[in-house]
């Protein structure tokens, strides 16, 4: 690599930034370092799946990027629902791959991501809809975790992760609809902060009443409170917004959080089997915490034992498919057949199908009470809760893969990968996974910070607060 690439490959956003605001790079030389990254590293890893390099170099070298905070950041947008005027936007589908839909507007949060002062230079790769949590959709293969190839980098933002993880790019857009930005942080050793539902306008074309959220996934806690500040606040006919915070994000990197009240769930409530090296990650962190001057204890909110919602979850889940194979018929201009559409998808479009209205209805009344039932636990006076980001460390390559006779076996599969996540969805809190454990053959474990909805900021400050005492950022894949 040239001597750029290879100095600024484990710099954060931040770092890069000021390279370009003290006239030590150009916009245009942290785009080609980056690109010198990208066809170097990325052959076994499958993480970026189009490239707009010549478009990226015309947007580096115009004298008008926007000075934003991240001028000259080489950056790069998932494959799912983020559209960019001018260029294709697939959701991981082999129908669109063929056709190669091209979008005629910005989402409001690319607008924001340009205005941020960003050179976007391709897209990552995700799962088909991102309705699993690995990125191995029909339509381009696939992505592999850099710390161990033949294991995934999670998803559905697994291109963007394995992206920052092996030093491509410093930053990269990533969402979140079941733990999306969280499952592929702790599988690749990041930051993934889920925001709040209604922290992120997701205009022109989605509502912030559902599942899913999006911001980004990056090494650093202070990239993810920066890109937080560029990026959030309501647009026109936004559905739900959050409140307001009373000063920058950033402003809570190094603050002090004083002593927070602490509760530690280091099992699955419901009864799944947890894989030991997650148990002591949680448990690990909880005794960093302490360290530090919280109370810690073992606490939890009750309502994370109702095993009921899982089958209410996977109703809106199902829901959500069968309206986004909608929306992808529309864009092909033609009905999706089975043949277009991966049989995991098909399968829980057929039955959302079946769901009546007053099923659906029943399901987003149960998920309107479990909210509340949660959200108590911190309304009583705990500041935030920890458990361990995944309930394994990452699995292998094609474990959840559907079988001849049964197209939802990767999702039965993934209840025993994701059990901490999705609840966070359905209550609309923030949620962020840290790099603090690895496992013994070298694996990242994330641990999950669950705040009160609407605190990012304590979030914030807590992570900066682990990030100084037991810093992750020297570690790299390969090392």
């Amino acid at each position: 690599m040239s001597e750029l690439s290879d100095r600024t490959r484990w710099m954060d956003a931040t770092e890069q930034a000021l390279l370009v605001a003290e006239g030590q790079a150009t916009p245009a030389e942290l785009l080609e370092a980056a690109i010198e990254r990208i066809e170097a590293l990325d052959g076994p890893l499958n993480a970026v799946i189009m490239r707009w390099f010549d478009e990226a170099r015309a947007t580096a070298a115009d004298p008008d990027l926007p000075d934003g905070p991240f001028h000259g950041v080489p950056f790069l947008l998932k494959d799912l629902w983020t559209h960019y005027a001018g260029q294709p936007l697939t959701n991981g589908n082999r129908a669109l791959r063929d056709a190669m839909p091209v979008s005629t507007v910005d989402t409001t949060l690319v607008s924001r991501y340009r205005a941020a002062g960003f050179v976007i230079a391709g897209r990552t790769n995700s799962p088909e809809l991102g309705s699993v949590p690995v990125t191995e959709p029909v339509a381009y293969g696939p992505t592999r975790n850099p710390w161990d190839t033949e294991r995934t980098p999670g998803g559905s933002s697994g291109g963007a992760a394995a992206a920052v993880a092996a030093g491509m790019v410093p930053i990269a857009n990533a969402s979140d609809g079941g733990g999306s930005i969280r499952i592929p942080a702790s599988c690749c050793g990041l930051v993934g902060l889920k925001v709040s539902q209604g922290r992120m306008s997701l205009g022109p074309f989605r509502t912030e009443s559902n599942l899913g959220v999006e911001h980004c996934v990056s090494r650093s806690v202070r990239d993810t409170a920066r890109l937080l500040d560029a990026t959030h606040g309501p647009a026109v006919g936004d559905s739900v917004i959050a409140p307001a915070p009373t000063r920058p994000y950033v402003e809570e990197v190094g603050a002090d959080p004083g002593r927070l009240r602490i509760g530690v769930l280091d099992h699955d409530p419901r009864g799944g089997q947890i894989h030991p090296e997650c148990v002591s990650a949680s448990q690990s962190a909880g005794r960093m915490l302490e360290a530090l001057g919280h109370h810690v204890e073992d606490a939890w909110p009750a309502a994370l034992g109702d095993g009921s919602m899982t089958g209410r979850f996977m109703a809106m889940w199902a829901a959500n498919l069968g309206l986004g194979l909608a929306t992808l018929g529309a864009t092909l201009g033609r009905e999706l057949t089975a043949d277009d559409v991966e049989p995991v998808n098909w399968a829980q479009a057929e039955f959302a199908k079946q769901v009546t209205a007053v099923q659906f209805a029943d399901a987003l009344a149960a998920v309107s009470e479990f909210r509340r039932a949660t959200h108590q636990w911190w309304a009583d006076g705990w500041d935030l809760l920890i458990t361990p980001t995944l309930g394994e460390p990452p699995v292998r390559i094609g474990e959840h893969d559907p079988t001849p006779d049964d197209p939802l076996a990767g999702m039965r599969r993934a209840a025993t990968f994701v059990p901490f996540t999705t609840a966070f969805n359905m209550t609309g809190q923030p949620a962020v996974s840290l790099p603090l454990h690895w496992s013994a053959d070298g694996l990242p474990i994330g641990v999950q910070l669950v705040g009160a909805y609407g605190r990012e900021d304590v979030l914030i400050r807590v992570a900066s607060q682990l990030e100084q005492a037991h810093p992750w950022s020297a570690r790299h894949p390969g090392d």
